[in-house]
């Protein structure tokens, strides 16, 4: 499950222009995924770094966000996504579930 999510991360992220921080999705014992956004493009790996942000959610939830079944604030404001660190951030995750 996680190799799905890495992928589709990679594409979005891809085409999405540098969001100037970095990001970490934390899907609990699935494993991570560290977008660095603090180049001209953003980087996404597995790697476990400190982020500027950290999104904590179930890896079903991920794909249900990334697949247009979830909504990025509801899911916020129902407790399936938790923010940790700069909200900024966070809120430049639009362009990657839009």
């Amino acid at each position: 499950m996680l190799d799905t999510i890495l992928e589709q991360i990679k594409e979005r992220a891809g085409s999405a222009s540098a969001l100037g921080k970095t990001l970490k999705f934390d899907f609990g014992d699935v494993g991570k995924v560290f977008i660095d956004g603090t180049g001209e493009a953003n980087e996404v790996s597995t790697d476990d770094n400190d982020a500027d942000c950290t999104i904590g959610l179930s890896a079903e939830n991920m794909q249900s966000l990334m697949s247009g079944d979830l909504n990025p604030m509801m899911a916020f404001m129902s407790g399936k996504l938790k923010v940790d660190g700069d909200m900024g951030v966070a809120m430049k995750l639009q362009k990657l579930f839009s």
